[in-house]
């Protein structure tokens, strides 16, 4: 992993964390006044999935939009610090940085904040962006979609890196979000969560079974996303019951958890995403690399805000040492 090189492509937002307890009602309103105890910042969306990378051992390099502000600043310092490369991050000045501040209470989130412009990113900056992509992807093992509904994600960026990946024999991965409608087809990884994958296929979700092997409504859904969008690999996470890995010709795999305990799901997603990708860049066979990121989310939902899994975590979770 450590030779490996990924790139990451998509929506970039600071995570700003209040970390509190609650010491009484208000008089105001029937609300609860946090006494604020702490705060700290992370990178978010596509910026976490490039820390997680980095996390592990691997080269990463960002790609995306910032504003012209101290939010855009904090995150290309949080990311220096953490060896995210983020030559790759354009400014652009019609656009704040997205900022998602969570106030955190005796380990419960009270609210969230978010401050953040959804427009699709205009085209000149999307020619922006796909030529720095373009000028790394020669050097690249794999390349990572994020795309959190926020606008820079768009058809065209997508249909430009979808041409340029399979020109050049790259890994191509995306975690989708059914709310901003894609074409999704073709991709070599696509990584929904159970929720996200009844929206794709445009199904209901019914009652969830104990055993997803034998979860009628979930194999149907799998098998009518790998028909219709004809990914390589289709890996659906279940929360507590794990992950299925499904593959055209090939009976599903169900990967059940290995959490301890889940103190906080922000940013599993993209811990799943990339630890995957990155397992599959460096030779991991899909199952090998299903597994491993079901080790790396299990590690990351048991820390505190939108953490990351090192490799000494890892050890420990895949020797089943908590």
């Amino acid at each position: 992993m450590a030779k490996t090189r990924v790139l990451v492509v998509g929506d970039i937002m600071l995570d700003h964390y209040l970390w509190g307890r609650v010491v009484r009602i208000s008089p105001e309103a029937p609300v609860p006044i946090v006494e604020m105890a702490d705060e700290s910042y992370m990178p978010g969306g596509a910026a976490n999935v490039a820390r997680n990378l980095t996390a592990l051992g691997a080269q990463a390099e960002l790609f995306g939009v910032i504003g012209p502000d101290a939010a855009g600043r904090q995150i290309k310092h949080l990311l220096r610090e953490q060896n995210v490369e983020c030559q790759g991050l354009i400014t652009a000045r019609d656009r704040p940085t997205s900022l998602k501040t969570r106030i955190i209470a005796h380990q419960q989130q009270v609210v969230r904040v978010d401050r953040e412009k959804r427009g699709p990113l205009a085209l000149r900056s999307i020619g922006r962006l796909l030529k720095e992509v373009r000028s790394q992807l020669n050097q690249a093992d794999a390349l990572i979609v994020g795309d959190y509904g926020k606008g820079v994600v768009t058809q065209e960026l997508l249909n430009a890196l979808k041409q340029d990946c399979a020109r050049r024999g790259i890994w191509l991965s995306l975690d989708p979000k059914p709310v901003h409608q894609l074409d999704l087809s073709h991709l070599s990884l696509i990584t929904p969560n159970r929720k996200e994958a009844f929206e794709l296929a445009g199904r209901n979700d019914g009652s969830r079974g104990e055993n997803p092997m034998q979860d009628r409504a979930l194999l149907e859904v799998s098998k009518l996303l790998l028909h219709r969008l004809q990914p390589a690999l289709l890996l659906i996470t279940l929360g507590e019951q794990g992950m299925l890995l499904c593959q055209r010709g090939h009976l599903p795999f169900h990967i059940p958890t290995v959490a301890q305990e889940v103190f906080d799901v922000s940013g599993a997603g993209d811990t799943v995403i990339a630890s995957f990708t990155l397992a599959i860049a460096a030779g991991a066979s899909p199952i090998e690399a299903a597994v491993f990121s079901n080790h790396a989310a299990g590690i990351v939902v048991g820390k505190k805000g939108t953490a990351t899994a090192s490799p000494a975590d890892l050890r420990l979770s895949l020797k089943g040492r908590p």
